[in-house]
């Protein structure tokens, strides 16, 4: 293949991530919802820890474990901030959640 082609599947990929994460965000609003209800803490160290480690353990490379630490990490730290203003009835900055 060409290095277009590769790129072309790299745009596919590319939106199948955007797919996933916003599934994932609807997913994060819902929690901040139950969470609002029952009066959850909006931080959960031991969650993020489980899921850190699962994301590191499915790892099959060529991304180093610390690279797809860092990855997740990022993807917490914006569903933190989803689930927060769902938490406070706040719109999200970027998309109003």
């Amino acid at each position: 293949m060409r290095v277009e082609d590769w790129r072309r599947r790299i745009d596919e990929i590319d939106r199948k991530l955007v797919e996933l994460l916003n599934e994932r965000s609807t997913c994060v609003v819902e929690i901040g919802r139950l969470k609002k209800t029952d009066g959850s803490p909006l931080y959960q160290p031991d969650r993020e820890r489980q899921v850190l480690d699962a994301a590191e353990k499915a790892n099959r490379g060529p991304l180093s474990e610390a690279a797809i630490r860092r990855l997740f990490e990022r993807i917490l730290d914006e569903a933190r901030s989803v689930e927060r203003a769902v938490m406070h009835d706040e719109k999200s900055p970027d998309r109003g959640v």
